[in-house]
């Protein structure tokens, strides 16, 4: 099994199409070691992983500023709010700067933030402490240094 960059499940090359399915296998997924594991109490099967294993399709925002909380869900169904155990992080690829937002949604597994969330994600943007970032549940998350932004 395999799960794409964009959240596509596939088994033996082919995407799974039943939405209940992915749901039910995306319950027993864990990640240790680095690794990723559908686990039952009988079976622990390897999963390749080609970036995050859930992709963050959307999110709600309640509140303003420093005391707002961004709730996110993920393409199959679970929901995090942005805060000290659901912290946003920003990697950025090495040659383009590009980057590629994630969350985490629970036990060591993270989501990637769609492009159209994090475009959103930006219009809440603040500068503080030479960062620009996100708020969330009076945390904040640095997404790209102040004096790197001017530069863009």
């Amino acid at each position: 099994m395999r799960i794409a960059r964009d959240g596509t499940w596939f088994y033996l090359g082919t995407p799974i199409g039943r939405p209940e399915m992915v749901r039910l296998f995306s319950t027993i997924l864990k990640k240790e070691d680095g690794k990723y594991f559908l686990v039952t109490p009988v079976e622990k099967v390897g999963i390749t992983v080609d970036d995050a294993p859930f992709v963050a399709v959307d999110f709600e925002v309640a509140g303003q500023g420093r005391d707002q909380v961004l709730t996110f869900t993920t393409n199959v169904g679970d929901s995090a709010a942005a805060g000290p155990d659901h912290p946003i992080r920003v990697a950025r690829d090495a040659e383009t700067g590009e980057p590629s937002p994630y969350v985490l949604i629970r036990a060591n597994l993270e989501a990637l933030i769609d492009r159209k969330s994090f475009y959103r994600l930006v219009e809440l943007g603040e500068h503080h402490d030479g960062w620009f970032g996100i708020w969330s549940a009076n945390r904040f998350f640095p997404v790209i240094a102040s004096e790197e932004l001017e530069n863009i």
